[in-house]
């Protein structure tokens, strides 16, 4: 589409374009709110695709709860959540996606510096890549837990990789993302948008967001290389 050159960073997204968690995460939400208010919380219900681990905490809050909660309320869910997620990863259906670690180790070999961009908690999104060994491609990121705005934090993974490039433009910045949010937020931030189908949306979908390059999977050679 747009834009042909070279990558110098790319910053992965984690859930449905690198892995495949087999509900993992919904599971550890369902059986934190169970454990802290014997209550179902199933946060498809009341979370999209793409929402930061903050938002996803809140908003199901306010929807099984009918209120806001607290920040010693929501400082018990987190640490909850990381530890019902350590437990449960790995299991029921987790996978690596297709392409993946082909396209991280293509990558190190060509030079290209890496980080994480994802919405969820940084603990939640290195123990997302414990299963798969694919933390070690990763210098550095920028998480839910920095900030709950995607665009935000998208900014701030981009600020992170100019410590290791001297005069880095957010235009040799890649953003790999399966959702129309990862694409919104790349634009946002001045970075090259690369939408991946490996999740919940198609081609076409993640077209309409504008993105610069779509691949149906990582398998798919990875522009500008």
């Amino acid at each position: 589409m747009a834009t042909t050159a070279r990558p110098v960073v790319v910053l992965f997204d984690v859930d449905e374009t690198l892995v495949h968690t087999g509900g993992a995460g919904a599971r550890s939400w369902k059986a934190t709110f169970n454990e802290l208010y014997g209550l179902p919380a199933d946060i498809g219900a009341h979370t999209s695709a793409g929402e930061t681990d903050p938002a996803v905490a809140r908003e199901t809050f306010e929807g099984v709860l009918n209120r806001q909660p607290d920040d010693d309320e929501l400082g018990r869910i987190y640490a909850r959540y990381l530890q019902h997620l350590a437990d449960e990863i790995g299991k029921g259906g987790y996978r690596v996606l297709p392409g993946a670690e082909h396209t991280l180790r293509k990558l190190s070999a060509a030079g290209v510096t890496l980080g994480l961009v994802s919405g969820a908690m940084e603990g939640a999104a290195r123990t997302k890549l414990v299963p798969a060994d694919l933390n070690r491609f990763f210098y550095f990121g920028a998480y839910g837990s920095d900030s709950p705005d995607r665009t935000e934090l998208t900014g701030l993974a981009i600020e992170k990789a100019a410590r290791f490039h001297a005069n880095l433009s957010p235009s040799q910045v890649f953003v790999v993302g399966d959702t129309p949010r990862d694409i919104e937020a790349a634009k946002a931030a001045g970075a090259v948008a690369v939408g991946v189908a490996s999740g919940h949306y198609s081609t076409e979908e993640l077209s309409a967001a504008d993105p610069d390059h779509v691949l149906e999977s990582l398998d798919d050679p990875f522009p500008g290389l």
